[in-house]
């Protein structure tokens, strides 16, 4: 029996509706530089997470504001490295300021997408956290090599995204094509309950497969985000079932 679940958001990416939806979670993935935000903005959605009694993570992107981390960018090994360790140190020193822990990484976009299937990406991004001295958890899709690579040296969290499609393979569908982000509130909640309850997710061709989480993702910029959320707050406080 489900008595309780942890939702998270990924945070402080410049949607308008932080304040509203930070209540609805458990836990927030918080932009660090890479594909959107500043100090100044770490700050502010930390502080937000704290005094919601949220907890919060570090959210590293491929450098790239102009496509927002959804596009793979060609790095060297030293640049990614560099890149990474350049975001989670500024998000480290913001909660070191606010005295708060660091509970998760979670990468974000076209990076945790390919880490999810690259060993060579994975093992540069767990050695980038590894190397702050600190043991938070990884978020990070089940059977991935991401988790794979990260599982001898970090807590692995397994992923899933309430708001999005899955692919036969358990991909996440691109965002290219047509139906890739589920903008329905019952269809969310649907999901969620599937694979919370059952491990089990309906793909996009029809297809039920096995699909095992911890945590559970809806994205901030989806533009039903906040309908989402409540949804699934009333639905769950209905069931008694604790947003942990």
């Amino acid at each position: 029996m489900i008595t309780s679940i942890d939702i998270n958001a990924d945070l402080g990416e410049g949607a308008r509706d932080d304040a509203l939806i930070m209540p609805l979670i458990s836990s927030c993935s918080v932009a660090c530089g890479g594909h959107y935000g500043s100090e100044y903005t770490i700050l502010q959605t930390v502080k937000l997470a704290m005094a919601n009694g949220v907890k919060v993570g570090a959210h590293p992107s491929f450098p790239d504001k102009v496509n927002f981390g959804r596009k793979k960018m060609s790095l060297s090994p030293s640049e990614l490295k560099s890149t990474l360790s350049l975001q989670l140190n500024s998000f480290i020193k913001v909660c070191n300021g606010l005295g708060v822990s660091l509970n998760h990484v979670k990468p974000h976009g076209a990076l945790y997408n390919f880490a999810a299937i690259d060993e060579a990406t994975s093992k540069i991004l767990v050695a980038s956290i590894m190397e702050t001295g600190l043991e938070p958890v990884l978020y990070a899709p089940k059977n991935s090599v991401l988790s794979c690579v990260a599982k001898d040296y970090l807590p692995v969290a397994f992923e899933a995204f309430v708001d999005r499609r899955y692919t036969d393979d358990l991909q996440l569908v691109s965002r290219t094509l047509n139906d890739a982000v589920i903008s329905s509130p019952i269809q969310a909640f649907e999901q969620l309950m599937s694979i919370c309850a059952e491990q089990k997710v309906r793909t996009i061709s029809g297809k039920t497969k096995d699909l095992e989480a911890h945590t559970f993702c809806v994205h901030s910029d989806n533009p039903n985000a906040l309908e989402i959320l409540n949804l699934i707050y009333e639905e769950l406080t209905r069931l008694q079932i604790h947003i942990k």
